[in-house]
């Protein structure tokens, strides 16, 4: 039995590292493996140690083997290292990327403000914001960010961009059938030319199903569990599919641009899934190269880094880390980069 279990542990923990490798469309069952990798690697290093107690070595090679295979995942979600410190004596362009969930709709602009005192704080230089809103009440949270981040640009109603430093052009990136979109812009770092493109991609679906359900049952209506789990389950694949098309449509765009770019946002994905990995083409994580520890970004129960920070292997990182603002569902991430 537990020789059968190990085949079956191995054989999807090697299923789930490939799974991302392949697009979601007609291969949704490996795709979902992808984001059980974690209990995966737990169940290989339970296994490991009841073979280690049965004292069977050759059969302890096997999870062996396979954790070993699971180090670079292991590398996109946590990193063994002390968060870089920044003593502000190297020079550097400070890029931050939040969704900011509309500012939670509130009317008196106070969060806006706040999140741009943050910016403040934080030194930021680009910040790109998804679910923006432009009104608070009636503010214009532009006008409140005009006094630091002077130079704008906006995509669709709910991305922006706003920069310290000159923009020199921009372009707004729509996605067919959707309200997600993104953007770039071309910014001036002290001569420099460099990209940033600010990405959301769709949503999981998980919470409108939930939230859906709940207004049957507030209307005295029943919902089988099974209906609902074929509900969360069909929308989750759907949300796979159309964010792996949409990040093909952002890496064309970004494969076009002849100049250093760099590419954040809200990918509403996990490390090391196909859309991870189309985005992530071949530019540097942010993370993997200077981030620290377990470092998720949505606030939720689904505590998991969604939100990235990825650059042109022309730029360096120094820092990359996470404030820990509570107005979203998400954390803001920021990262330091030396622009050679």
């Amino acid at each position: 039995m537990m020789l059968a279990a190990q085949t079956v542990i191995t054989a999807f923990t090697f299923i789930g590292l490939f799974g991302g490798k392949v697009t979601p469309a007609g291969n949704t069952a490996s795709a979902m493996l992808v984001y059980a990798l974690p209990l995966l690697i737990i169940a290989n290093i339970l296994t490991l140690f009841y073979w280690l107690i049965r004292r069977c070595w050759y059969l302890a090679a096997i999870p062996v083997v396979t954790v070993l295979c699971c180090i670079p995942y292991i590398g996109t979600v946590f990193q063994f290292r002390s968060l870089p410190t920044d003593s502000g004596a190297r020079q550097g362009i400070k890029i931050a990327t939040y969704n900011v969930a509309r500012f939670g709709k509130e009317t008196s602009g106070f969060m806006a403000k706040d999140i741009l005192s943050e910016m403040k704080k934080q030194k930021v230089d680009v910040f790109c914001i998804q679910e923006y809103s432009e009104m608070s009440g009636d503010k214009k949270n532009s006008v409140s960010y005009k006094e630091y981040f002077p130079y704008m640009a906006k995509g669709n109603d709910d991305m922006v961009i706003f920069s310290r430093r000159p923009i020199l052009a921009s372009k707004n990136i729509p996605f067919e059938y959707s309200n997600s979109s993104a953007m770039w812009a071309d910014i001036d770092f002290r001569g420099k030319r460099l990209k940033v493109f600010n990405v959301h991609l769709e949503t999981t679906g998980f919470n409108r199903t939930l939230h859906q359900v709940a207004k049957i049952q507030a209307n005295g209506h029943q919902v089988e569990t099974n209906r609902l789990l074929r509900a969360i389950y069909g929308n989750y694949t759907l949300g796979m599919v159309v964010r792996a098309g949409q990040a093909v449509t952002v890496a064309n765009e970004r494969n076009n641009a002849h100049i250093p770019s760099i590419v954040c946002g809200d990918f509403n994905d996990i490390p090391y899934s196909y859309v991870y990995n189309v985005m992530l083409g071949d530019m540097v994580d942010g993370f993997k190269e200077c981030g620290s520890g377990w470092m998720y970004t949505y606030r939720g129960a689904k505590s998991f880094r969604i939100d990235y920070i990825f650059h042109d292997k022309a730029l360096k990182g120094i820092t990359y880390y996470t404030s820990k603002l509570t107005y979203s569902d998400h954390f803001p991430v920021i990262m330091k980069l030396a622009v050679n």
